[in-house]
């Protein structure tokens, strides 16, 4: 029997810590011990040295991490104003935005013809930065165009107005992100009306409720993602 010293290696907030004891144990036994305390080892230095996504050394421009502050801001922006818009517009009993009810109007949403919203993808080895900003781009060109062909048959607009307004604001700044991710102008298309089936005034409610409810989760998609691209995060952990 052999006096083995055994060292635990663990990774935590970015910094190794190691613990050491000592046990009598035959060399077949103490070798079976090494090796499981020295897989999680290897494997933390793994993820510590793993090569960044593409796009990994734009993201750290500083003009590049200016625009993703403000677009971050923007993207708040839109959280906060979501309720009140769903307020000004939405009177139809049942019809409430954070409510397990929504998911019952799946059926509806196929019959007005409300288009998804792209899933928002952090970037990774398989997900390049230029797919992510197109992804985000994209979603909020749909839900501008929802908003602008719903709006016109809203008693009150005002306020979905203004949603709209921050959107294109947003818009504005993802695409000056990716447009230097692809280093050419990104052609922002003018605002094109989606064919939506509104013909009564409850689809006209749902086809709103639904937009905005959705916006909401594409937007809460949009804040992680932008998060996980901001380097003074990084920084602060």
């Amino acid at each position: 029997m052999d006096l083995l010293c055994i060292y635990k290696c663990t990774l935590n907030h970015g910094e190794y810590s190691v613990e050491g004891k000592y046990l009598r144990q035959s060399p077949t036994q103490a070798m079976n011990i090494v090796i499981v305390f020295a897989i999680p080892c290897y494997m933390a230095s793994l993820v510590r040295c793993a090569p960044l996504p593409e796009g990994s050394t734009l993201v750290e421009d500083p003009q590049f991490q200016e625009i993703l502050l403000r677009s971050r801001s923007l993207v708040q922006k839109i959280l906060l104003s979501i309720p009140d818009t769903h307020k000004s517009c939405i009177y139809t009993e049942g019809l409430q935005l954070n409510s397990s009810e929504n998911a019952k109007l799946a059926t509806m949403a196929t019959i007005i013809n409300i288009p998804p919203a792209p899933a928002l993808r952090a970037v990774s080895e398989s997900v390049t930065l230029k797919t992510s900003l197109t992804q985000m781009s994209e979603g909020l060109h749909l839900h501008q165009d929802l908003l602008n062909s719903v709006s016109q048959k809203l008693q009150s607009k005002d306020k979905v107005t203004e949603l709209m307004a921050d959107i294109r604001d947003l818009t504005i700044q993802v695409n000056k992100m990716l447009k230097m991710v692809q280093k050419e102008a990104v052609v922002q298309p003018s605002p094109t009306p989606v064919a939506l089936n509104l013909p009564g005034e409850y689809e006209v409610q749902v086809a709103a409720h639904l937009t905005l409810v959705q916006l909401q989760s594409f937007g809460q998609d949009a804040v992680r993602l932008l998060r996980s691209l901001d380097q003074s995060e990084e920084t602060e952990n």
